[in-house]
Parts: structure tokens; C-alpha cells; sequence
């Protein structure tokens, strides 16, 4: 790996990080990840949630809706793409699907 100057690693270690849902994994190597937070409303001072999406790169395939993930800023890869997956937190739980049969027994 090349000898880097303390100017370039110190932009690399300012670079935004979110936590974030995977919401969809349906592109090949994207991601679409929704970050929460948390804001006091201006006029009614109650505290709410907002959210965006930013979709992100991710090599890995494994990656589900409903993990819980760390994304990265980084250069743009496409039109959409500025954020880079860093690595999973927490896998999402297995849905258990029902039959109908189950639901309703004769």
C-alpha cells in the first residue's frame, strides 16, 4: 500500500458515517439504506423522526432488507451513489411465513 500524506489520510478519516436499515437489496452490488434520527419539532418542541435514503455500494451479497448496517461517504460511483457499505451490525431476524392451511384449520 502507497506511503499517503497526513493531509489526504486526515480527509479519509473526516468522511461521514450512518447507521442505517437496509430497506432494499434488489440492484446488483447497491443497497438502499434509511437513516433515522431523531429532531425537536420548531414550533410544538415534540420530538420526532426523520429519515432519508441514500443508496449505497456493497460487494457483499448476503446483505438483507432489515439489517442493520454502517455506511461510509466516498467518491461518487454512479448518478446515486456516494455512500459505500462498511459492514453489518446486526442481521435481520428470519420471517417466519404461515401457511394458510395453519392460519385456518378445519
Amino acid at each position: 500500500m502507497p506511503q499517503t500524506s497526513d493531509a489526504a489520510g486526515a480527509a479519509r478519516r473526516n468522511r461521514k458515517m450512518r447507521q442505517g436499515v437496509v430497506v432494499s437489496n434488489k440492484m446488483t452490488k447497491s443497497i438502499v439504506v434509511r437513516v433515522s434520527r431523531t429532531v425537536r419539532h420548531p414550533i410544538y418542541q415534540k420530538v420526532i423522526q426523520r429519515s432519508k435514503k441514500y443508496m449505497a455500494h456493497c460487494e457483499d451479497p448476503s446483505v438483507k432488507e432489515g439489517d442493520v448496517v454502517w455506511i461510509m461517504e466516498c467518491r461518487p460511483l454512479s448518478r446515486n451513489k456516494r455512500w459505500r457499505m462498511v459492514e453489518v451490525v446486526k442481521r435481520a431476524e428470519e420471517q417466519v411465513q404461515l401457511k394458510e392451511s395453519a392460519l385456518n384449520p378445519v
